[in-house]
């Protein structure tokens, strides 16, 4: 028989080598609204949302003044932080929109919707909030079927009419 993971199991946390703290916690903490819960000396932050440990973990260990690598090479693409709703994703696009941060991208994945920002090392962010399973779409055998279609913002904005 295969082994399978335990469908319980979350991906709990990202810890990022970074080449500036300060920047990188400008970027989690001030923009994105993420809380600090500890500090390892001058070299290490680690941040969350609703009190967790830590859903974020940035350091400067090996990355002090780095630089970004190149297009073309192996590293993570990018990870993604989830939204409990389409209306909390919409308002942190509002924050991005008026502090002016840039927005690499905005996708209707049949089962999510996102939008793509890079953070200041040029990492990939993605914000999403998922569909309702019952809504995901399917093909007749069961299998997900993931598109990648434009992802119309001023309607995702306009869950914040209702504040």
């Amino acid at each position: 028989m295969e082994f399978r993971v335990n469908t319980e199991v979350k991906i709990g946390h990202i810890h990022l080598t970074v080449s500036d703290l300060d920047s990188s916690l400008k970027f989690y903490r001030d923009i994105l609204g993420f809380e600090i819960t500890a500090t390892y000396g001058d070299d290490a932050v680690f941040l969350s949302a609703g009190g967790y440990h830590h859903h974020i973990g940035l350091n400067t260990w090996n990355g002090a003044g780095a630089k970004q690598p190149p297009a073309g090479h192996t590293g993570m693409y990018h990870f993604g932080i989830l939204y409990p709703d389409r209306k909390e994703l919409a308002r942190v696009v509002k924050r991005l929109y008026e502090l002016n941060y840039p927005i690499a991208g905005a996708s209707d994945h049949g089962t999510s919707e996102s939008v793509y920002l890079n953070d200041p090392d040029g990492n990939g962010v993605e914000l999403y909030c998922d569909r309702s399973i019952h809504d995901w779409p399917v093909d007749d055998e069961g299998h997900l079927q993931f598109t990648t279609k434009h992802l119309d913002l001023i309607n995702l904005l306009s869950e914040m009419d209702s504040e």
